[in-house]
């Protein structure tokens, strides 16, 4: 693990109601520095360095768990939920035009914050890939269904951010094969020196918080995650068979395909590996 800069926001300020489909029209600052905050005991206190821009970005009632299908109006829109930039925060990824998820529910942040000391957003926040927002959130989540290709602009984004310290969580909705081979090739043109590889179960992902000796299925077949490492870290984890805990995602359909068993307890862990290393 690199000993680097935590985060740690600028001084409190009121808080920014998300809107504008995350392109961050309202920037003000942007921080860096160090926390004193210790996510759990005898756990590492070093997070990977991360530029936040201060921004304003949109929430509309996606936290992912609260998005409405396409087309579909609520009958009564939740309250907008509020970018706190004194907080680790989720964003849910839009890319390829308008293509994003709302079968990646957000309860595992809730979990973090119940688990760990980490002062998280519990709710996700929609940002565009070929969005500046971006840099905003230094984790996000990437989901989907059916054949996408992302546009030059969100390769060289994507690129950027994954190698300027961003991390990814990423699964296909209800273990789509087109999706997963769509995001196969994607991967392979954006970072083709860089392979998507089998990591280990002796991986901290697996037992930083959650003990996880073994990964299965929901039909009990064993399975194994995915990683990108850039330079020696960890700056994606992905699961073709789902870990998007579709259970606990209010508003879809999906049902789930081959997720990953208890997909919440792996996703605490990633987040609070990414937080951290």
């Amino acid at each position: 693990m690199k000993s680097q800069i935590n985060f740690r926001a600028s001084p409190p300020s009121p808080p920014h109601t998300c809107g504008g489909e995350g392109r961050g029209e309202e920037a003000s600052t942007r921080f860096t520095g160090r926390s004193s905050f210790r996510p759990i005991a005898g756990a590492p206190r070093h997070a990977p360095f991360f530029h936040l821009r201060g921004a304003a970005v949109v929430l509309s009632a996606l936290a992912l768990a609260a998005a409405s299908r396409p087309g579909a109006v609520p009958a009564t829109p939740p309250p907008p939920v509020h970018s706190d930039l004194t907080l680790l925060q989720c964003g849910n990824l839009i890319y390829a035009g308008s293509q994003s998820s709302v079968c990646f529910a957000d309860n595992f942040l809730s979990d973090v914050a119940a688990q760990t000391n980490l002062r998280v957003n519990k709710k996700f926040c929609p940002v565009r890939l070929d969005s500046e927002a971006l840099f905003d959130f230094p984790f996000c989540v990437m989901s989907g269904n059916e054949t996408f290709s992302l546009a030059q602009r969100e390769r060289d984004q994507l690129h950027r951010y994954l190698t300027q310290g961003g991390f990814l969580l990423v699964s296909p909705g209800c273990s789509d094969e087109k999706w997963d081979k769509s995001f196969r090739q994607e991967i392979k043109v954006c970072f083709p020196e860089f392979p998507l590889k089998t990591i280990p179960m002796s991986h901290p992902i697996f037992s930083i918080v959650n003990q996880i000796p073994r990964l299965t299925e929901k039909h009990g077949n064993q399975v194994s995650l995915e990683g990108l490492e850039i330079n020696g870290r960890l700056v994606l984890v992905y699961s073709k068979d789902g870990l998007n805990d579709v259970a606990h995602a209010s508003g879809c359909c999906c049902c789930g395909g081959d997720e990953v068993a208890s997909p919440a307890r792996v996703n605490v862990n990633v987040f609070t590996y990414a937080a951290l290393y």
